[in-house]
């Protein structure tokens, strides 16, 4: 019997079936089990066919002709970032053990559209040193911000040194309250204290402090208010230190509203919408309730949001009351109306029929502290960043009337320095708020607003005549003697400020005694403290040398009362800035010292 023909048919068809099984497309099968290899495929090219046919049977004739160059190849996909970190770690884990790892082929991580750090924030040159002999009249206008203060707080609270720009002095300095005295009554609508001792830096300059507070008004002797709160629901706003935190802040002010209270809430993200009518302010479960249905997606119409704020504003517009749009933001407007001066010019067209703009920031990574910033300044509020649901309280509850209720409007201070006993000053902040010699007296030139029980403080560092440490250099050709004119005064001091709904300006003058005080007071140590450190995140040009470790010394001598714990927080930043600094340099590349 032959046996080699049956052999040699077996061996062919072995072969056939080999070849054919090598022939077709790897098909991803779905595991068994957890500890089947993971296998990653480039799909095949498309081909209209009838069905799967065995080798010999031809296409379909119908089927679209092959292109004579066939398109490139697709790129293959990015996974998602978490299925890349679990293919990372499983690799590890195996290796840990001693198993092969599994070589995966994943194309390089991406960045994630969070990852990249688009916060933006207006540059200014710190205020120089002036000669009085050439520059003796320094005129501002008052800002009651506090934004920058708690967003650098909540840098260094992460663990990172603030860029420059972030840092604001005299938001700083007027996140705290100095327990100024306030009027005696309200026909002049704030005090004024002053005060003049030497600089804790160096003992031959002196600081000058003007501090400036409103009568207070009890919450429920606040005028009824009509509050529409203006809402960020871009996509970028899900992240729980925005939208989840603005949600929470805005509940702690619902149980404050009264029956005279109107609230409405307008959304915007791709589209600008009313997520709430204006509502009586006793209704919290409604007005919970639009809280609680608020979600975050779709792009940032800003503009759009704030023209429909606006309107149910005035829908609801309350003669005599308070009336406001409080937006509240993680970054900027990337579609509709972004141009700045058209939304400045929205603004302050709204801005004259009463209605008032506070800014409320939160998050990171794209945060627009510049565009926040000019619009509260447009709009005739304040800017607040919410770094935490205390200060959300802080902001909405504990200074409600400060926030909300504005006594007096387009305040200006200008203070003209005797050339007899001062030789050289400098504001410490308020870059953002200078004003030319001549705007003061004129009317039309908008300026900043103080709420009911807000104080503001100013701090000059001055040199008096003589000393030895002045930072100028006298002109060789200037005038060789000062005139005695003003006596021991060493400065003159004007206010200028408009009452609510007047056109007019009212005006308070007084002088300033040379008259330096042995010791500064707690407060003047505070508060020199808090500039001392907004000076130091931003270089300590003009510090001496003094650094974080003396900073907080000084504060904590001069913590004072402080139930809130806010002091003892400051200077538990100042410490961690302290340890964040490099050793010999500063975050702005400057030459420093600890």
């Amino acid at each position: 019997m032959n046996v080699k023909a049956p052999l040699r048919s077996l061996l062919l068809a072995l072969l056939v079936v080999l070849t054919g099984c090598m022939s077709k497309p790897v098909v991803d099968a779905p595991a068994k089990t957890d500890k089947t290899p993971i296998t990653t495929t480039t799909p095949a090219l498309p081909v209209n066919v009838k069905s799967v046919a065995p080798a010999d049977t031809a296409l379909d004739e119908t089927a679209a002709p092959m292109p004579a160059t066939p398109p490139p190849p697709e790129p293959p996909r990015q996974p998602p970032p978490a299925m890349q970190r679990a293919a990372m770690s499983k690799n590890m884990a195996m290796g840990a053990y001693g198993a092969a790892p599994m070589l995966v082929m994943l194309p390089p991580m991406q960045p994630m559209p969070g990852d990249i750090n688009t916060e933006n924030y207006t540059h200014r040159d710190t205020n120089p040193v002036q000669l009085v002999a050439e520059q003796p009249v320094s005129t501002f206008s008052i800002d009651v911000d506090t934004g920058s203060y708690t967003n650098v707080r909540r840098m260094l609270s992460a663990g990172q040194l603030p860029p420059a720009d972030a840092v604001r002095a005299e938001e700083f300095i007027n996140y705290f309250d100095y327990g100024y005295t306030p009027p005696a009554d309200r026909a002049q609508p704030f005090s004024v204290t002053t005060e003049l001792a030497p600089a804790p830096w160096n003992a031959k300059r002196q600081l000058l402090l003007v501090g400036i507070q409103g009568y207070r008004v009890p919450k429920m002797e606040i005028p009824a208010s009509n509050l529409v709160f203006l809402i960020d629901t871009s996509g970028s706003m899900a992240e729980p230190d925005k939208l989840p935190l603005l949600q929470a802040s805005l509940k702690q002010l619902v149980r404050e509203l009264r029956p005279q209270d109107r609230v409405a809430i307008v959304t915007y993200a791709g589209h600008a919408g009313v997520a709430l009518p204006s509502t009586a302010g006793d209704r919290h479960a409604t007005i919970d309730a639009a809280i609680d249905g608020l979600g975050a997606n779709g792009s940032t119409n800003g503009g759009a949001g704030i023209e429909l704020a606006y309107a149910q504003a005035e829908q609801g517009f309350i003669k005599g009351g308070v009336n406001r749009v409080i937006l509240a933001t993680d970054g900027d407007f990337n579609v509709g109306t972004v141009s700045q001066e058209a939304l400045k010019t929205t603004i302050e067209d709204h801005r004259k029929s009463g209605v008032a703009l506070t800014t409320l920031g939160f998050g990171e990574g794209n945060y627009n502290d510049a565009m926040a910033v000019m619009l509260a300044d447009v709009g005739n509020g304040s800017h607040h960043y919410i770094d935490s649901l205390q200060e959300g309280r802080r902001v909405l509850v504990d200074e409600m009337s400060a926030t909300l209720l504005t006594i007096a409007k387009d305040v200006k201070i200008q203070i003209e320095f005797n050339p007899a006993q001062v030789q050289e000053y400098r504001l410490i902040g308020y870059e953002k708020r200078m004003l030319k010699r001549e705007d003061f007296n004129n009317d039309k030139v908008d300026a900043g607003e103080i709420g009911a029980g807000a104080n503001v403080t100013a701090i000059y560092e001055i040199t008096p005549k003589g000393s030895n440490a002045a930072r100028i250099d006298p002109l060789r050709y200037g005038e060789r003697s000062s005139s005695a004119r003003g006596g021991n005064e060493l400065a003159f001091l004007r206010l200028r400020y408009k009452l609510p709904g007047q056109s007019d300006s009212k005006l308070i003058e007084q002088s300033i005694a040379t008259q330096v005080e042995a010791q500064a007071s707690e407060r003047l140590r505070y508060a020199a403290a808090v500039a001392a450190f907004a000076d130091a995140l931003r270089g300590g040009k003009y510090l001496d040398g003094y650094g974080y470790a003396q900073i907080a010394k000084l504060a904590g001598g001069a913590r004072g009362s402080d139930a809130d714990g806010y002091r003892a927080g400051f200077i538990q930043l100042v410490k961690l800035a302290g340890g964040l600094a490099t050793q010999g340099h500063d975050n702005a590349g400057n030459t420093a010292s600890r």
